[in-house]
């Protein structure tokens, strides 16, 4: 199960992230949670303490790892050095990662450096060369926690992940950057790609204005579309909000687990968005 979770900022990314690495390693399955949000919030949000948390060295800033593995330094060598263009990785997550709780594991990375006309470092080489490793891994399943906006995808981070979850909300502009991102999610590879709307109050009805106005049907565009609703008690147990997981009274924590089950028994890949709105379930 390899699954890319994006939208827009300040949406819930991170939160849905380490919730389902939280309920998904508590049913027994070996869980990688990967933070490519340049905010790094995700080690917090699954329990790392905070001292620990904050000395983590996201694998973008390991200037010693980098070098092992590209033969360059960053910022120590001049333009136009030569490098290893497919560094060998395959020891970054048992010499990086952190062991979070049984069956959870947690690799930061950090981001791609934004540069006009890109960026042929070697720090991106090196997180480029990761990613492709995570979706090489047997027997785990990954999430990978992405920065806001859709950039990632034009760096075809997400090759080799089958599925997506953008998050957004009920917002109008929420929903639209959640179109963008799911046709750039088809068009990156990912055969499903599910919407997650998060923080759902009974009485919204944003999302019927939102397909009424726009004259689009999210149930034939996303493969699942999933509502999340709203929950206080995140806020009360901000920053290690995965603990909403043991909540049994929680609608968020619930709608989370069936989303998770959505995610580890998908629909075929080769039918299209229409033939899976036939079998359209909402989680509430």
């Amino acid at each position: 199960m390899r699954v890319v979770i994006t939208g827009k900022g300040g949406v819930g990314k991170t939160t849905l992230t380490s919730c389902l690495a939280t309920v998904l390693a508590g049913a027994g399955t070996h869980v990688l949670a990967v933070d490519e949000d340049p905010q790094m919030n995700l080690p917090n949000a699954l329990g790392v303490p905070y001292e620990e948390a904050a000395g983590i060295v996201p694998l973008n800033r390991h200037a010693d790892y980098i070098e092992e593995k590209t033969g360059i330094r960053p910022g120590r060598n001049g333009w136009g050095a030569l490098f290893k263009l497919n560094p060998d990785v395959d020891d970054v997550v048992s010499r990086l990662g952190l062991k979070v709780a049984e069956n959870l594991s947690l690799l930061v990375m950090g981001t791609v450096k934004q540069a006009g006309g890109g960026c042929l470092c070697a720090e991106n080489v090196l997180l480029d060369a990761t990613i492709r490793h995570l979706a090489l891994r047997m027997n785990e399943a990954i999430l990978l926690d992405t920065q806001a906006g859709m950039e990632h995808f034009g760096r075809s981070l997400a090759k080799g992940f089958g599925q997506c979850v953008v998050v957004a909300d009920s917002s109008f502009n929420a929903l639209s950057v959640a179109l963008q991102s799911a046709a750039l999610a088809r068009e990156s590879g990912i055969g499903l790609v599910h919407l997650a709307v998060n923080r759902v109050t009974g009485d919204d009805l944003r999302l019927e204005r939102f397909q009424r106005e726009t004259g689009q049907s999210l149930p034939d565009i996303f493969d699942r579309v999933v509502q999340l609703p709203a929950e206080p008690l995140l806020q009360t147990l901000d920053p290690h909000v995965a603990r909403i997981m043991a909540d049994r009274h929680s609608g968020y924590a619930a709608a989370v687990t069936r989303l998770a089950s959505v995610l580890c028994s998908p629909p075929c890949p080769c039918a299209s968005p229409r033939d899976h709105a036939r079998h359209h379930h909402h989680a509430h």
